[in-house]
This record gives C-alpha cells, sequence and structure tokens, in this order.
C-alpha cells in the first residue's frame, strides 16, 4: 500500500504526530519535498523529538526512512539533527536512513540570499524562514545547484563549484552589494557536513520501486500543507515546493507508482506561521488564550503561530487539493477550555457571502463569518469512540460533513496512545 499523509490547511497540522502513529504498519516512510523549514514536533515513548528533514519514521525500530530527490538538503542541518537524535537513544544508519543521489544541497550562499532578500523586502516580506529553501528551489530550475550523488566525488567539484559561486557573486556583491561568496570556504564546507553522508547515497528511486514491487507498504511524508503548494497556495506566500498528494511519487523518485490513499491532517481550530491572507485569525486575548492552550509555536523557528477557529472554506478546498481519502482530526484536546466553538463556515468579500475558497487579491478582501458550536469539555483522557461527549461527536460530524470527507483518526493529546479511531 502506498499512502500519503498531508496537510490540509497552512501546515503544522500534526503530521508528525501522525506519522509515528502509522508508521507501525509501513515498511518505508519518505520525505518527497521541502527542506528544514518547517519541523513535525512527536512525542512518544522514547521523548520528545523535533524533526525538521529526517522522516518521522526513523522514530520506529525496523522503519527503512528515505529522503527523496524532491527535498533540498542542509548538510549542516543534518548533522546536527541526526546527532540530536543519536543523543536521544535514537539509531541512524545507513540501513534505516537512505538519501537520493539527486536531493538537492542547500547550500549556506542559498540561506544568505534568503536572509538579504527578506531585509530589502523589510515590510513586504514573505515571512520566510530564512533557511534558504527559495533561492535553492529558484537555483535548482536555473540548473545551478549541487546533488546528494555529487559528493561521492568530491575531487570533482572544485572546478563546477567554483563557476557556480562566481555565478552568484553577480546577485551577491553587484546586487545586495554584500561581501562575495568563497569558492574554497564552500568547498571546506562540502567536505565537513557532507563526507558523513557518502555511506547514505544511493539510488532511491530503484530501492522504491523494487519495493512496491515487493509489496512493501509505503508512507509518503509530507511538509507544510495544501495552502502552501507553490502552485495551489495562498502564492506568493507559499513553499517553494509541491505540497500536495499527487506530487508524492514524484518527489519519492518513482513517478511510475500510483498513491492507494490520501490521509490529510487537519487540526481541530486553525493555525499558521508566517505572512500571508489568514481570514480566520484571532487577535488579542482570544489569540493569546488559543496559542498558550495549543502550545503554538513554530516547531523550526520558534514564531508565535497565527490562531483561529476552523476555516470550513480553506480546509474543504485544501481536503480537494490533496484528493483526501480520509482525515485526522488534530488536538481536539485544545478546545476544551471553550464554552462556545468558533468554526468560520464562510468568507464575506466585497459584501457578499461566499464559500468557495478564493485567490489572489479577493483572498486579501476576504473576511470571516463565524457561527458557534457547543463546547466539549476535556477529551483527553478518551480513547474510545463512546468516550467523547455528544457535543465532541457533533463536532466532528459537524467538521466532517463540511469538509465532505470522513474523519477517520481523532487525536487528544500529543502521546502516541492519545487518539480515537472513529470508524
Amino acid at each position: 500500500m502506498l499512502t500519503a499523509i498531508v496537510g490540509v490547511n497552512w501546515g503544522d497540522e500534526g503530521k508528525g504526530r501522525m506519522v509515528d502513529l502509522l508508521s507501525e504498519k509501513y515498511d518505508i516512510v519518505v520525505r518527497y519535498q521541502g527542506g528544514n523549514n518547517a519541523g513535525h514536533t512527536v512525542v512518544n515513548d522514547k521523548g520528545k523529538f523535533i524533526l525538521n528533514l529526517m522522516p518521522s519514521g526513523i522514530l520506529r525500530d525496523g522503519t527503512v526512512n528515505v529522503l527523496g530527490p524532491g527535498m533540498v538538503i542542509d548538510l549542516e542541518h543534518l548533522c546536527g539533527e541526526v546527532r540530536r537524535l543519536q543523543d536521544g537513544g535514537i539509531s541512524v544508519t545507513p540501513e534505516n536512513l537512505k538519501i537520493s543521489a539527486r536531493a538537492t544541497i542547500c547550500m549556506p550562499y542559498h540561506k544568505l540570499m534568503d536572509c538579504l532578500e527578506e531585509d530589502r523586502l523589510a515590510g513586504k516580506k514573505f515571512g520566510s524562514t530564512r533557511r534558504g529553501i527559495a533561492p535553492v528551489y529558484a537555483d535548482k530550475y536555473m540548473k545551478k545547484t549541487l546533488r546528494m550523488g555529487d559528493l561521492l566525488d568530491l575531487d570533482s567539484l572544485e572546478e563546477r563549484v567554483t563557476d557556480i559561486v562566481e555565478w552568484k557573486n553577480l546577485t551577491v556583491e553587484r546586487g545586495y552589494g554584500h561581501e562575495g561568496v568563497k569558492a574554497e570556504e564552500m568547498l571546506s564546507w562540502l567536505r565537513k557536513f557532507g563526507l558523513p553522508w557518502r555511506d547514505y547515497i544511493c539510488d532511491t528511486t530503484q530501492f522504491l520501486n523494487q519495493a512496491a514491487e515487493a509489496g512493501k507498504d509505503i508512507l509518503f511524508e509530507a511538509q507544510l500543507g495544501a495552502l502552501r503548494d507553490i502552485d495551489f497556495g495562498i502564492y506568493p506566500y507559499t513553499s517553494s515546493s509541491s505540497t500536495i498528494a499527487a506530487y508524492a511519487p514524484v518527489g519519492a523518485g518513482i513517478p511510475g507508482q500510483k498513491l492507494d490513499n490520501s490521509i490529510g491532517i487537519m487540526k481541530a481550530y486553525s493555525s499558521c506561521v508566517g505572512e500571508g491572507p489568514f481570514t480566520c485569525e484571532f487577535s488579542g486575548v482570544e489569540a493569546e488564550r488559543l496559542r498558550d492552550a495549543g502550545g503554538e509555536y513554530g516547531a523550526a523557528t520558534g514564531r508565535p503561530r497565527r490562531v483561529g477557529g476552523f476555516d470550513v472554506v480553506a480546509s474543504r478546498y485544501g481536503a480537494a487539493m490533496q484528493g483526501a481519502t480520509e482525515i485526522a482530526l488534530t488536538k481536539m484536546d485544545v478546545l476544551s477550555y471553550l464554552d462556545k466553538v468558533p468554526v468560520c463556515v464562510a468568507y464575506e468579500i466585497d459584501g457578499e457571502r461566499t464559500t468557495d475558497f478564493p485567490t489572489g487579491l479577493r483572498l486579501d478582501r476576504a473576511k470571516p463569518v463565524y457561527e458557534y458550536l457547543e463546547g466539549f469539555g476535556d477529551v483527553s483522557s478518551c480513547r474510545k469512540k463512546e468516550d467523547l461527549p455528544q457535543a465532541a461527536l457533533e463536532y466532528i460530524a459537524y467538521l466532517e460533513k463540511a469538509v465532505g470527507c470522513p474523519i477517520k483518526y481523532v487525536s487528544v493529546g500529543a502521546e502516541r496512545d492519545a487518539y480515537i479511531t472513529m470508524f
């Protein structure tokens, strides 16, 4: 079985928690896009882990994890992330981690370019994580990047790196007026942080195709959500990669394979890190209470997340873009303090009400139309559908109907066993 776990909204929906839960049923977990610009927080019997590049399946003994060709990999960050995992007792070896030779390397000058551009934009910035993601994807499509497979022959890289750095300095020095990038420093960086991964680099396309043909179960783990997709998200306030499930086989390196399932992850309320339109956003005390109750701070950046009530309009659109066959609803327990639960059921744009998710400038002008459902109290101890209060069941049924996709899992806490299977 080939299954994608994907975000329905703006990201930060709790995908890592669900991958950790469901990976028990899968032989292989694959990250297929993005870099270390977002994080998945996982709490299980081994501890609490924040994963940026690593698939969440790395926390499962016996699971093979793959970094696919659609990813952009900061080698220095990868070294630090794996070191923290190993310090936490997690084994990371070439047997349980395989890195595609086609994956792109995110270089230090990509991070520099990201910071220089955000600083130039000032008040018009996109809210980048400043980790080089947009610049490295831009260079990838300019065909001026290095790939992980290049680390297998470092001696031949000197001329290539020199040529790329000369080109890059046209922008760094003459465009931004910053001190130029030095080729020798980039080569030293590649040797220091690249050499440890040479035994992990392989033809993951061959590995995954053989696994699929042998009937292995493969789980594809996305970063961010549908509304951050470069094509279908809230452009230009998106990521620079494709976050949708349909891209999973492509970004994983096996475009000839087809998904069997797409599990969409969405929160019982809304949250958003970064800039861009967020129609259902709360402010003031209302926002602070929800943010604190949900611990809504970015796993990769630590930035406070913007929060709001559940957004039916955005979630219906996101579930459709993800081709979701079922939904996992996370952080249901966070809403226990509310007597009335706010739900954004429609948008008002230029005096007209709509339930269709708009694009472009119309989205910027959208205002939320809220309705309130009955609060359901503390559900954190519930482990079966029968344990849930009637008001909680009604809230789940309401969201299920509104989004148009069955809700199979409901998470009521961060721990591995804190969930309910609805059917």
